[in-house]
């Protein structure tokens, strides 16, 4: 399953986002994000992808991906 995301993401899309995430969650099928087209997350946003660090991020901005890798590092 890919789930393609595109420009800015916020507080009340993450939500929609967090809970797609757990549908295919329960599905046990692999998860691949598509970040290739978002234009700005927030910290939330981080957070989120963060906990979801099973599921593949792919064409991921840089500074999304090294926000996201400090964000794991805090909460290992």
């Amino acid at each position: 399953m890919v789930f393609r995301v595109s420009g800015r993401i916020d507080g009340m899309s993450v939500e929609a986002l967090q809970q797609s995430m757990e549908k295919e969650k329960t599905k046990r099928c692999r998860l691949t994000i598509d970040l290739g087209e978002v234009t700005l997350v927030n910290q939330e946003v981080v957070e989120a992808l963060g906990v979801a660090g099973q599921n593949e991020l792919k064409n991921c901005p840089a500074y999304v991906r090294e926000w996201v890798s400090r964000a794991n590092e805090r909460h290992d």
